[in-house]
């Protein structure tokens, strides 16, 4: 009894936690295209989405990526594949608004039911003065190789330049 009780709690509190991380960043379906029709739930589909990164005005980064349909895809609890794709460009002037780690989580979504997260991490290449953004898919007992890459070369805006430090 004791034992069930506390496996529910360390559940509740792992679903928890994602919520909160998918919330820190959230981004918006800029459309999508369906690639398989289920006769029973939605569509396989990919999805595309944008982000703005948090941390640096100017940025915005689109992610395509798989999503199983089906009365289990339509539920939530479908484990999507690990393919994502990333593009990540300038639109307007640069600014660093705070200082980050290289590697540091820009982006976070859930692809299955536990354990496995779609992640965005950035880095910056200074002798280049370039921010370079990956995507790849984690699962607790072993990582996916399957990945991209994006970057961002830190230009005039205008007659503005980029601000590189907070």
């Amino acid at each position: 009894m004791m034992s069930r009780m506390i496996k529910r709690l360390w559940l509740c509190g792992l679903l928890g936690g994602t919520a909160t991380t998918l919330l820190t960043v959230h981004a918006e379906e800029i459309g999508s295209v369906d690639t398989a029709f289920q006769w029973l739930g939605p569509n396989h589909k990919i999805v595309i989405e944008a982000f703005d990164d948090p941390k640096i005005d100017g940025v915005t980064c689109y992610v395509s990526r798989s999503q199983k349909g089906g009365i289990k895809g339509g539920l939530g609890l479908a484990e999507d594949t690990s393919d994502a794709s990333l593009a990540c460009r300038q639109v307007g002037p640069i600014a660093i608004k705070e200082k980050f780690k290289d590697g540091e989580e820009v982006f976070t979504e859930r692809r299955s039911l536990l354990f496995k997260k779609m992640r965005v991490v950035r880095f910056l290449d200074k002798a280049r003065s370039t921010l370079v953004y990956l995507v790849y898919s984690d699962k607790l007992v072993e990582g996916s190789p399957k990945n991209s890459l994006s970057a961002v070369a830190m230009m005039p805006w205008g007659d503005q330049p980029p601000k590189t430090t907070p």
